[in-house]
């Protein structure tokens, strides 16, 4: 299944980089964007952008930066709004969705297209557990290559 998003800009997301390539993590309010990202930052991950992500299309890959107001801050929640090393720009390989109606299992990913960018989109259970590893498992099997 093939969506389509909007035109690239700002985009109420949360976005992480992982070796070089983001992941960005999207789903309704309160299903754990910023926690799946803080979690992957204590697994190395790098700190794009949270709940606000500039993506700019350069024709070949839709690329995310931070947006200027938030730049370097990740909420976490029951502690507030706290500042976290983050990295200037980063080339998107995966869409992940924190959606309830995930599927319990896939063979390929679903993709989704942004600024004309065709990009893979994998769904993950909020309530799953071991999200962090999960995105690190889609990001390698479905993520698009450096």
């Amino acid at each position: 299944m093939t969506q389509t998003a909007p035109s690239p800009g700002q985009r109420q997301s949360t976005c992480v980089a992982i070796a070089g390539r983001a992941v960005l993590i999207e789903g309704a309010p309160g299903t754990g964007k910023s926690a799946l990202a803080l979690a992957l930052i204590d697994r190395g991950a790098q700190l794009v952008g949270d709940d606000s992500v500039l993506l700019q299309s350069d024709g070949a890959q839709l690329r995310a930066r931070p947006h200027p107001n938030t730049r370097g801050m990740l909420e976490v929640r029951n502690l507030g709004i706290l500042p976290f090393p983050c990295v200037d720009e980063a080339p998107v390989a995966l869409v992940l969705a924190l959606d309830s109606n995930a599927p319990r299992y896939i063979e390929v990913s679903e993709s989704i297209t942004i600024g004309g960018i065709e990009l893979p989109l994998v769904r993950l259970w909020p309530q799953g557990g071991s999200l962090a590893l999960k995105a690190e498992l889609a990001l390698g099997r479905y993520g698009l290559p450096r």
